[in-house]
C-alpha cells in the first residue's frame, strides 16, 4: 500500500471490506460496495441578477473541495425568474479518489460535528440504488472558510455516489466508514 493513503481508503480496506464480507456473505472481495465519487452542488438563483455571487461561491466551493467547480448553467428559459437559457445557475464539483476520500473524512469527523445541535445525519436520503444525498444549510461550518470573507451563506448538496446494488447495502457501507447516522429512525 502507499504510504500517502487517506485513513479513510485505509479504514475501508483494512476494516469494512472483510466486515461487509461477513455480513452480506459476498464471495468475493470485488462484490463488496465501494463509493464511487462524492459531488458537491451549489444552487445560485442569484447569479441572474448579481454576477459577483458566482465569483464568491465558487472561491467558497473550490476551498471546501480542493478543486475547481464547473459552472452549471440553465437548459431552458423561465420569464417568471428572467431566466434565460444558457445562464450561470450553480456550481458543482465532483471528485474521486484520493481527494473524495479525503473531503468525506474531513465531513464525517470536522464538518459534522460542528453544526450547531447535530443529531446525526437522516437513514432516509437514499435514492434506492444505493446513492446518498444530504444538504448543508450553510457553507461556514467547513473549517477552511473564513466567517470574516464570506459574502453571503448559502447551502450546498453533497451526493455521496457508491456501487451498492441497494439502500441497505449503502448505509452500512458509509455507516462503518464513520458516517454519523442519527440514532432514532
Amino acid at each position: 500500500m502507499a504510504k500517502n493513503l487517506p485513513r479513510l481508503k485505509e479504514r475501508y480496506l483494512k476494516e469494512v471490506v472483510p466486515q461487509m464480507m461477513k455480513e452480506f456473505k459476498y464471495q468475493s472481495v470485488m462484490q463488496v460496495p465501494h463509493l464511487q465519487k462524492v459531488v458537491v452542488n451549489i444552487g445560485l438563483g442569484e447569479a441572474t441578477s448579481n454576477p459577483k455571487a458566482l465569483e464568491s461561491a465558487e472561491q467558497d466551493v473550490a476551498t471546501v473541495t480542493g478543486q475547481h467547480p464547473v459552472v452549471t448553467r440553465s437548459k431552458k428559459s423561465i420569464a417568471n425568474f428572467k431566466l434565460r437559457k444558457g445562464m450561470p445557475i450553480g456550481l458543482a464539483v465532483t471528485m474521486r479518489d484520493l481527494r473524495m476520500y479525503f473531503f468525506l473524512d474531513k465531513l464525517f469527523n470536522a464538518v459534522l460535528p460542528r453544526i450547531r445541535d447535530f443529531q446525526g445525519t437522516s437513514r432516509t436520503s437514499f435514492d434506492g440504488r444505493g446513492n446518498y444525498n444530504m444538504g448543508l444549510k450553510e457553507q461556514i461550518i467547513f473549517p477552511e472558510i473564513e466567517y470574516d470573507k464570506v459574502d453571503k451563506i448559502r447551502g450546498l448538496e453533497i451526493t455521496i455516489a457508491t456501487s451498492a446494488r441497494n439502500d441497505e447495502e449503502a448505509a452500512r457501507l458509509l455507516e462503518l466508514l464513520g458516517m454519523p447516522f442519527s440514532k432514532a429512525s
